[in-house]
């Protein structure tokens, strides 16, 4: 929090918010998933919404934060998906070669999704501590690498280096027993930076002189408040950061499927339009669901405007 007061102030804030507000009043339009999508041979991505979406690069199939149990908390009755996001399943995965987890809060790490993919998945990468959820839940081991920032592993011809970010951890009052991280992705023809949750801050400009030019990054978007700022990017940050990581393309995320911050639920995506548009900044938001083609083209489709 940026002060004390501002903490207090945020409580009152959602204890008189409705529950309903921010949330869209139709179901959000997706595509389905299709499981020829594990056997792509071209590098594609889909996205599920908030911080979850699939890769198949080089032939390896990468999950990245994946949370398919409906809610975002500790219990079932919390922070659940808007309507129509609730469709894709961690059954519908066949076999995983690498799950990558950025750090260990609830929308990110979810105990009931990790479980269901951990006989099927080959490999879990993940930041330094996050381990420990793993271990506990079954998860030899030999299955897990966790990297401190700017550690690098190479897996299944992949490359991946942990980087810095601007957050936090835990998932109960007791935080700070582990690692936030964004990931440097290397392929032999792709460059991709995938963002975990972070604050604004120079250390994007850092990852840029390090590990940049990118062909896309994938950054955080939504569920900010001017009382975290510090934590969680406003629109107009993610789209400097963009810059700062000298991405060529910027994939909005963070935002669709959970309200997490009391902001109305597609303000994030049309602040961060504008902000591109002034910046001249390349954007892509695909629908939920919808497979974007690496080496082809990034789509814009403004898709949110159709609904209530």
């Amino acid at each position: 929090m940026v002060s004390r007061s501002a903490f207090f102030k945020t409580l009152r804030e959602y204890a008189t918010s409705s529950t309903k507000a921010g949330q869209p009043a139709t179901p959000v339009p997706v595509h389905p998933w299709q499981s020829s999508y594990e056997q792509a041979e071209e590098p594609l991505l889909v996205w599920f919404g908030h911080s979850s979406y699939f890769l198949r690069i080089d032939r390896v199939s990468i999950l990245v934060d994946p949370v398919f149990s409906g809610y975002a908390s500790p219990y079932a009755f919390g922070t659940k998906g808007f309507a129509g996001t609730e469709v894709f399943k961690a059954a519908d995965f066949q076999e995983l070669d690498l799950v990558l987890i950025t750090h260990d809060h609830f929308d990110h790490l979810d105990y009931k999704t990790i479980t269901t993919l951990a006989p099927k998945t080959k490999h879990f990468i993940t930041s330094l501590g996050v381990g420990a959820h793993l271990l506990r839940w079954g998860i030899p081991a030999s299955k897990i690498t966790e990297l401190d920032w700017w550690e690098k592993t190479e897996q299944h011809g992949l490359a991946f280096t942990a980087t810095p970010a601007r957050h936090f951890s835990g998932r109960t009052l007791k935080r700070y027993q582990s690692l936030w991280s964004g990931f440097v992705l290397q392929s032999n023809t792709l460059k991709l930076f995938l963002g975990g949750d972070s604050g604004y801050g120079a250390h994007f400009r850092a990852i840029g002189e390090k590990h940049g030019p990118f062909d896309l990054a994938l950054l955080e978007c939504g569920q900010y408040n001017e009382a975290w700022k510090h934590i969680h990017m406003m629109p107009e940050q993610t789209v400097l950061a963009s810059r700062d990581l000298q991405a060529r393309v910027l994939f909005p995320m963070h935002w669709g499927k959970f309200r997490l911050a009391l902001h109305p639920w597609k303000e994030p995506i049309e602040r961060a339009t504008l902000a591109a548009s002034e910046k001249g900044v390349m954007l892509t938001v695909p629908r939920i669901g919808q497979p974007i083609y690496l080496e082809k083209e990034f789509p814009l489709t403004f898709w949110w405007r159709t609904m209530e």
